[in-house]
């Protein structure tokens, strides 16, 4: 890797991906290579802090793999690895356990408190803990900027918290690194519930489109996406948050901006907006899945391995020096 900033980000292999996922994060990474220097994981580990089926965990790092690449990351500019092939990860976490987290970082975590719900005696130490190995994640490779969703900012806080505690104790090692949101797109909404963010977990799958969806299905969801009360097709996140986030979804996927779009759709209904978005929509996942279904798992294994030797050597460096700081070599 070259002198330019370091991009560290990655999704976990569990459920399915959808065109929040797209929106908010992966087309915000391929731009993003043409800037800086990028390393995309496959978390796979920190998917396994729920209870997963390994066969469909199998699958869906194979899975994830592939919509990286379909969506435009390109292998020969970016490093696109699975994170359990490096043990530098777990290791370094480790090591972040004894020098720099603290269990008051950890009960702050509000991921934790969403997740654990009222189980919190009872759920699995690796829930509570994964925010340590989401910095090590980061801290590995020299990482300057993550680029996350709001809700991820606060462990980003937390790799940066522990970078200073351990500098502070053994020298300069690790970089601080800087969160970026991105701002227009950041979070794409549930269709049927524009108070909660789309997720890949909601029971109801009408709530999300699937980036392997049919496009015949996602057009039907796009039709019965809920709208709000009035006819006026605006972006007001306050009042007519419904809209807001289907125009939204209509400007990233679509060619128009949301401006646009309110001054071509005014004096227009939702069933007219709502019928051209279905087709925008079905558009791009026809677009989309040709270029994933042309990626085979042959080509997969090939890319992560490729990956795994060039996230390893980085990594390793960095381990070797933190295991000499704090006296194991």
């Amino acid at each position: 890797m070259n002198k330019q900033k370091i991009i560290f980000s990655g999704i976990q292999p569990s459920g399915q991906m959808h065109i929040g996922h797209y929106i908010g994060a992966i087309s915000q990474w391929v731009e993003m290579q043409k800037d800086y220097d990028c390393v995309f994981s496959i978390v796979d580990y920190h998917a396994i802090t729920v209870k997963q089926n390994p066969e469909e965990l199998r699958r869906r790092i194979i899975e994830v793999t592939k919509i990286y690449l379909a969506a435009g990351i390109d292998s020969q500019k970016s490093i696109i690895f699975q994170q359990s092939a490096i043990p530098a990860h777990t290791e370094l976490a480790w090591i972040f356990n004894c020098y720099g987290a603290r269990m008051a970082d950890l009960n702050r975590m509000t991921q934790f408190k969403d997740k654990a719900g009222e189980n919190r005696e009872s759920v699995g130490v690796g829930l509570f803990d994964y925010p340590v190995l989401m910095a090590a994640d980061i801290l590995l490779y020299d990482t300057d900027i993550v680029p996350v969703g709001e809700d991820q900012k606060q462990h980003v806080e937390l790799a940066r918290d522990i970078a200073r505690r351990f500098n502070s104790e053994f020298g300069e090692i690790f970089k601080i690194p800087q969160s970026v949101v991105r701002q227009e797109g950041a979070r794409i909404m549930s269709l049927l519930d524009p108070a909660k963010k789309m997720s890949k977990s909601d029971v109801n799958q009408n709530n999300c489109i699937a980036l392997l969806d049919s496009p015949e299905a996602a057009k039907k969801k796009i039709m019965r996406a809920v709208t709000d009360s009035g006819i006026e097709i605006t972006y007001d996140l306050v009042n007519k948050p419904a809209i807001a986030n289907l125009l939204t979804i209509y400007a990233q996927l679509g060619t128009r901006q949301v401006k646009r779009l309110e001054k071509d759709y005014a004096g227009h209904g939702y069933g007219e907006f709502k019928k051209d978005l279905a087709e925008v929509v079905a558009k791009f996942l026809e677009d989309f899945q040709k270029k994933y279904n042309r990626i085979s798992d042959d080509d997969v294994v090939k890319i992560l391995e490729d990956g795994r030797k060039k996230a390893e050597a980085i990594a390793q460096k960095k381990l070797e020096e933190v295991r000499k700081l704090i006296g194991v070599r």
